[in-house]
C-alpha cells in the first residue's frame, strides 16, 4: 500500500474504504462478510474508512467491527454531519453524540459537513454556532480534523473552500467528471491551499467498470494490461492533488484488485498512451449514455416508492451494453418484481429528488423517458401478469 500525507503529516492509505455499499442479507448488512472484508483491508494496509450518519447501519457496523477486533487505533474514521437535517445547535450535539455511540469511539479522525451544494448551507450552520462548536470539539479531542463533502458546481465549491479553515474536503471526481461538479479546477484549488482532497465516486458508481463493449475492446487492445477499474483509479492517483480515493468495496475480489493497484500507482506514472486511452473510452461512453446518474442514491427514498437509481441504471444499460432485451429482463427481475415495485409511473412529480441530486439531473423528465424504453406495452402486460403470479 502506498500512502499520502494529510495536512498535519499523518499518513493515509491512498485507497480508502467507502462503507456505503456493504453487502446485505435482505435489508440488513451482512456483518460477517463486512467484517472479513474490513479486517482483510486493514491487513493489506488500508487505514481510512469513510461512513456517514445517513448510510443505513453503516456506522454501527464499522464501529462494531473495529471494537470487537481491537483495531480502532489502527485506522482513521471519517464520518459526516447531515447538515441538511440540522435545525439547531442542540440537534448538532445530539447527532454527533449518536454517531460516537454508533461507532463505539470517543473521537472521529475526520469529520465532514455532509453534502454541501450551496454556500447558504454553510451560512445556516454558522447561524447555529457551528464554528464555535467545531472549535470546542477540536479542543476536547472528539474531532481531530474538520472538512466537508461537496456536490455542486465549481464556483460554489471555491466559495465554500474559502469560507473556513478546512483541514480537508471530499468531492466526486473521475475522468468522466473532470470538468463537472468541483472538477479539476476545484481539486487543484484545494491542493494549492494545502487542503487534502478525498475522492468519492472514482468509478462513477461502477459505470467506469462496466464499460461498453467497444470501450472494453479499446482497453484490451491498448497494451496497458489495465482492467477498467485500474484505468480509472490510476488516472486519479497520477494526480498529486489527490490524497485518498474511496472505493465502496463489497467483495474480496474487488478489495484485492484495488489494493494491488494502490500498491503500485503513484504520481506521474500515467503515460501519454494512458491519457489517450482515457479520452477514447470517454468518447465511447458519452456516445451511449442516456442519464448521467451515478447511483449515489441521494435522491432516495422516493416518498412514492420510485426506484430512481434502478430505473436509470437499466435505462443506461440498454444503450451502453447494447442489449435492450437483457436490460429489460434485468429491470423486470430487480425492480418490477420486487414486493414494492419501483416503477417510474409512481412518480407524482413532487420534485423532492431533484433537490437532492448531486448531478442536478432533470429526474422527473428522465424517468418518463426511462419508463417508455424499459416498459413498452407488452412488457407492462407481462409484468402485470408476473406480479399477480408471484404475489400469490
Amino acid at each position: 500500500m502506498k500512502y499520502r500525507k494529510d495536512r498535519y503529516g499523518n499518513e493515509l492509505s491512498q485507497l480508502g474504504y467507502g462503507c456505503m455499499r456493504f453487502s446485505k442479507n435482505g435489508t440488513r448488512i451482512d456483518y460477517a462478510k463486512a467484517e472479513a472484508e474490513i479486517m482483510r483491508a486493514i491487513e493489506l494496509g488500508v487505514n481510512y474508512f469513510d461512513t456517514a450518519y445517513i448510510y443505513p447501519g453503516s456506522e454501527e457496523c464499522l464501529g462494531r467491527i473495529l471494537d470487537e477486533n481491537g483495531v480502532r487505533d489502527k485506522v482513521k474514521i471519517a464520518t459526516k454531519l447531515p447538515q441538511y437535517m440540522m435545525k439547531s445547535a442542540k440537534a448538532i450535539d445530539k447527532t454527533f453524540a449518536e454517531e460516537l455511540s454508533r461507532l463505539r469511539t470517543d473521537y472521529v479522525d475526520y469529520y465532514l459537513m455532509h453534502m454541501f451544494t450551496d454556500y447558504s448551507e454553510w451560512e445556516k450552520l454558522k447561524a447555529h454556532g457551528i464554528e464555535d462548536w467545531i472549535e470546542s470539539r477540536k479542543a476536547d479531542g472528539s474531532i481531530r480534523q474538520i472538512g466537508f463533502s461537496y456536490h455542486g458546481d465549481s464556483e460554489m465549491f471555491l466559495k465554500i473552500l474559502d469560507a473556513y479553515d478546512w483541514d480537508f474536503c471530499q468531492v466526486q471526481y473521475n475522468y468522466l467528471d473532470e470538468h463537472s461538479q468541483a472538477g479539476r479546477r476545484g481539486v487543484d484549488a484545494a491542493a494549492a491551499k494545502g487542503i487534502p482532497v478525498i475522492i468519492m465516486e472514482p468509478l462513477r458508481g461502477g459505470k467506469l467498470v462496466s464499460l461498453p463493449a467497444k470501450a472494453m475492446n479499446e482497453l484490451k487492445t491498448s497494451g496497458t494490461g489495465y482492467t477498467a477499474a485500474e484505468l480509472g483509479l490510476r488516472w486519479l492517483w497520477d494526480q498529486e492533488a489527490v490524497s485518498v480515493v474511496l472505493s465502496g468495496m463489497n467483495s474480496m475480489e474487488m478489495l484485492e484488485e484495488n489494493v494491488r493497484i494502490a500498491s503500485d500507482a503513484e504520481v506521474g506514472s500515467f503515460s501519454d498512451k494512458d491519457f489517450e486511452l482515457v479520452e477514447k473510452v470517454k468518447a465511447i461512453i458519452k456516445e451511449k449514455e442516456r442519464v448521467g446518474c451515478t447511483g449515489c442514491r441521494y435522491c432516495m427514498p422516493c416518498p412514492f416508492g420510485v426506484d430512481i437509481p434502478g430505473n436509470f441504471h437499466y435505462y443506461n444499460l440498454m444503450y451502453t451494453e447494447g442489449k435492450k432485451a437483457a436490460a429489460r429482463l434485468e429491470f423486470a427481475r430487480n425492480v418490477g418484481l420486487q414486493k414494492k415495485a419501483g416503477f417510474a409511473t409512481q412518480c407524482t412529480e413532487c420534485g423532492a429528488c431533484e433537490k437532492h441530486c448531486p448531478q442536478h439531473l432533470p429526474i422527473r423528465d428522465k424517468l418518463k423517458e426511462a419508463d417508455k424504453e424499459l416498459r413498452p406495452w407488452h412488457y407492462k402486460l407481462g409484468l402485470t401478469i408476473a406480479r399477480k403470479f408471484f404475489s400469490r
